[in-house]
């Protein structure tokens, strides 16, 4: 008998919502024109922190402020604002795209962090609250994430995170005149459970100091759980 797969009893998940999501450092809010004007500053500060998205440096706060009510509009991408707890301003932006309830597969994408955001608890914790929705909340069976194959950055991000490389698309994708290889990662619905541990023990308010700086890492969280 030939093997097709995997038997499983499946029906469509939900498309995500625009709610909003709160952790113990960060809030995501659906995105709207109205965090163009926060935005800007840092945007036009940092045009290097576009390099690989498909979008921006933008020349102009207007052009700006056009770009993100696009990205808030859009029916099949919902986008959310990241705003740090205590900042009082948004720093940076996420989304869910590329959304197939049918195939219960999901990415996080078209991430935009401003340099005063990355590498900090609440970009980590950004990005936890939305692989925990699309597991926990929603159901789904798989979750993305792709990168530019040159972005070394995102793809240690997503080995981080817990994504596992599965390869490289040659030439996928054509951006800002350049050709680039696409590099795949992902994490399934069984594998959550443990990754979802560790982010969990990482995010902790026990593992940070009165500086906000984190006594352990997520390499050595993943050792001492045995994962």
């Amino acid at each position: 008998m030939r093997d097709f797969g995997r038997p499983i009893v499946h029906s469509p998940r939900p498309f995500p919502e625009r709610i909003v999501h709160s952790g113990r450092s960060v809030r995501l809010d659906p995105l709207t024109p109205a965090h163009a004007e926060p935005l800007w500053p840092l945007a036009a500060a940092s045009p290097e922190s576009f390099g690989y998205l498909r979008y921006g440096p933008f020349e102009s706060i207007g052009l700006f402020t056009a770009f993100v009510a696009d990205l808030a509009g859009r029916a099949d991408q919902p986008f959310w604002s990241v705003e740090p707890l205590g900042a009082g301003k948004p720093a940076g932006w996420l989304s869910l795209c590329d959304v197939y309830p049918a195939d219960s597969s999901i990415e996080i994408g078209s991430i935009w962090f401003s340099p005063e955001l990355q590498r900090t608890r609440a970009a980590t914790e950004a990005i936890f609250l939305l692989m925990r929705h699309a597991f926990d909340d929603l159901g789904y069976e798989r979750l993305v994430w792709r990168c530019a194959a040159l972005n070394e950055a995102s793809r240690k991000a997503a080995l981080r995170y817990g994504f596992v490389f599965e390869g490289i698309w040659r030439n996928a994708a054509i951006a800002k005149g350049y050709q680039r290889d696409v590099a795949w990662h992902s994490i399934l619905k069984d594998e959550w459970p443990a990754h979802r541990a560790a982010l969990e023990a990482w995010l902790d308010d026990g593992n940070f100091d009165a500086d906000g700086r984190a006594a352990s890492g997520l390499a050595d969280i993943r050792k001492r759980l045995a994962l």
